[in-house]
């Protein structure tokens, strides 16, 4: 790392303050109210309720993904001093504060659930989870905020000696809700990698996610001169290592330990993952999750140029969504073990389709991440845009790849 102070970055107030994000906030409200509303009236209106429960499961992970994935981010910045990323910790701080109120997205389901419809979806699934992380990010945009105000150093050397427990927390947490709100849908599955699986999808979303905002909030004219490719270079690497180079080791390890097993009990999850539609979609998360995107960002200059990393992170967005539906949707059929070859299997479930373009489906993953925006710059609105007394500010400022 070089530092170089010949460029004086703007600290003005007017490049540095949430101010018109207002309006996006609204719209984005709006959109996500329609949107939802959209995909609940057609679920409905289907009649399959675990269709439109699992569904709802898919665009609730994706939401929660994006958050956990930014809550990471932050947490392991305070935790290693990280000096870099003081001026894109802010934007991923509003991102993981929308844990607070996510838990409400879990009510519906709740409710279903005591109503006795979706009992056999859900047998185990609470909000003990939610409850668990939701503090430990209060404390640290609470602490970063009053950083502002008061100049204190004292603050970031208390945010990193919490640092160290919230990511033990956010480990454990992580993997119960990945066990208790996606792997319990195939109760007789399970694997101890999942809870590994689901962590590298939220540092996928994440990462997009981060990235896209800053991106936005630039083209808005907020942190002009802040934030520079050096920064989108670093923010690309991570999107690299997590969400294509590690998803990648991770997914292959959980298929080839099922597969060298051969256990009846495991192999029918991917069984069901490789029987019409599905099949073709397991080909593409293996194309679009891994191969073109690692050809695309290996480079250090995709990293840098805004086009290309926008589109880069839009695409891996996608991605994460397929793959939290590949994950979530199938269903094992009851008569997996009713045939002696795979031919004959494949063959009574070549119409399985995942139905990428359902109403439903494509409605709520849509509304929930309007949602998050929504809120995501209601967080932003009238506050500072950057850790603007952080002791390492200088260093950030300063920032440049080698």
């Amino acid at each position: 790392m070089a530092h170089d102070h010949s460029n004086t970055p703007d600290l003005s107030a007017g490049n540095l303050t949430g101010s018109g994000l207002g309006a996006h906030a609204r719209n984005f409200g709006l959109a996500a109210v329609l949107l939802i509303g959209i995909g609940a009236w057609t679920g409905f209106r289907s009649g399959d309720t675990e269709h439109f429960a699992r569904a709802y499961v898919v665009a609730m992970m994706f939401a929660l993904a994006i958050c956990l994935g930014s809550m990471f981010f932050v947490i392991i910045q305070h935790l290693t001093r990280a000096g870099w990323s003081v001026v894109v910790r802010r934007p991923a701080e509003a991102l993981m504060q929308n844990l607070r109120w996510m838990w409400i997205l879990f009510l519906p389901i709740a409710w279903m659930g005591w109503t006795g419809r979706l009992f056999e979806l859900f047998p185990w699934a609470d909000l003990v989870e939610m409850a668990k992380v939701s503090p430990a990010d209060a404390a640290i945009v609470k602490s970063s905020l009053r950083q502002d105000r008061t100049g204190d150093p004292a603050i970031s050397s208390a945010n990193r000696k919490l640092s160290g427990p919230a990511m033990i927390l956010f480990g454990f947490s992580i993997t119960f809700a990945a066990v208790d709100w996606m792997m319990s849908l195939s109760p007789v599955w399970f694997s101890t990698m999942f809870g590994v699986y689901f962590f590298a999808v939220c540092a996928t979303c994440g990462y997009s996610s981060m990235a896209l905002l800053c991106l936005r909030l630039q083209h808005n004219g907020k942190l002009k001169g802040i934030i520079t490719p050096e920064h989108y270079q670093d923010l690309g690497k991570l999107l690299f290592a997590f969400g294509m180079v590690f998803w990648a080791y991770i997914a292959f390890s959980q298929f080839m330990l099922i597969w060298y097993g051969n256990l009846p009990e495991e192999t029918a999850w991917y069984l069901s993952r490789q029987v019409g539609g599905w099949r073709w979609l397991s080909w593409a998360l293996l194309f679009g999750h891994f191969l073109i995107p690692f050809v695309l960002l290996i480079s250090r200059w995709p990293k840098r140029w805004p086009t290309t990393l926008a589109i880069a992170c839009v695409w891996m967005l996608v991605f994460a969504f397929i793959d939290l539906v590949y994950l979530i949707m199938p269903h094992v059929p009851h008569d997996v073990g009713d045939f002696s070859r795979y031919s004959e299997f494949a063959a009574a479930h070549a119409s399985d389709s995942p139905h990428l373009l359902d109403p439903t489906l494509l409605g709520l993953a849509l509304g929930m991440l309007c949602l998050v925006i929504s809120m995501t710059m209601r967080s932003l609105k009238g506050k500072s845009l950057l850790a603007s007394r952080d002791p390492s500010l200088g260093e950030s400022l300063a920032f440049q790849n080698m």
